[in-house]
């Protein structure tokens, strides 16, 4: 019997292009698809499917929003509700898959999407799901998926509550020999090579004791900043200019004493257009 899927994007090319690849592999059928998180959740509980493929930001209520949604329903109801489906997250911004989606109770395709991996983000849920045609997933917990995406949210620094760990309001940044203590305000961009993450500000440059954009991300607020490029981090505040560049791609003029010139990777480029409707 195929698995019952929907399909949630706000990407009508993507959710075709999803389609497509299911039914050229075959055992999962998509009953339904929805372009936003709200349109998730009340498919979820009008098909009860048993695979959801989730897009990570969309407009209005985003992929993590409808989840957070979902688990606060079911805590509230507190009755014996049909369990979650397994959750496997669409996105084209790798870092939330560095960050959390080593975790048994999801997925996560990037895109644009792999017919490798589709099947493989497939084979692993009928593995989970105890189905036939693929072995046991290693240190698959048999727990509730409920319980499961609740450590997942936690991992992602998005507890199902309406409130967030608050970041910290400054930063320490090393020059030379001093250890500056500045407002994340202050801060135009943040770069790393070949494993040292430089801090610019307008009036100086200095070093990140952090080892990692995305663990410096996490110090962030991610209201005003932004993972424009694999190598860059910018403060949305701190854009000079935004520039056109080669094949409909982008350059960020920032308003640091060198004006630099930061690239946005064509996964961002989306990210882009919805900050300065362009």
């Amino acid at each position: 019997m195929p698995l019952s899927a929907l399909i949630i994007d706000d990407e009508k090319l993507a959710r075709e292009e999803l389609k497509f690849l299911l039914d050229s592999i075959g055992d999962v059928e998509v009953v339904a698809q929805g372009a936003n998180g709200i349109e998730a959740v009340d498919l979820i509980e009008e098909h009860h499917p048993d695979l959801v493929f989730l897009d990570v930001q969309m407009p209005g209520m985003d992929g993590f929003a409808a989840l957070d949604h979902l688990l606060a329903r079911r805590r509230q109801t507190q009755t014996e509700a049909e369990p979650l489906p397994q959750i496997v997250f669409a996105t084209a911004f790798d870092q939330y898959a560095v960050r959390a989606f080593d975790v048994n109770a999801v997925d996560y395709l990037l895109k644009p999407f792999d017919r490798g991996r589709v099947v493989a983000a497939v084979e692993r849920v009928k593995a989970r799901m105890g189905g036939e045609g693929a072995g046991p997933v290693p240190g698959a917990a048999a727990e509730p998926i409920e319980s499961q995406l609740e450590a997942l949210m936690r991992l992602l620094n998005r507890p199902s509550s309406p409130a967030r760990a608050a970041q910290p309001s400054k930063l320490i940044v090393q020059t030379q020999n001093r250890l500056l203590l500045i407002d994340q305000a202050e801060i135009c961009f943040a770069a790393i090579d070949e494993g040292v993450i430089r801090i610019v500000t307008r009036s100086f440059e200095g070093q990140s004791k952090c080892r990692t954009l995305e663990e410096l991300m996490e110090l962030l607020d991610p209201t005003h900043f932004w993972r424009a490029h694999r190598g860059y981090v910018v403060n949305i505040d701190h854009i000079r200019e935004v520039v056109p560049w080669f094949k409909s791609s982008y350059q960020l003029r920032m308003n640091d004493k060198q004006q630099t010139e930061i690239p946005v990777s064509r996964a961002q480029t989306r990210r882009l257009k919805e900050l300065f409707n362009l």
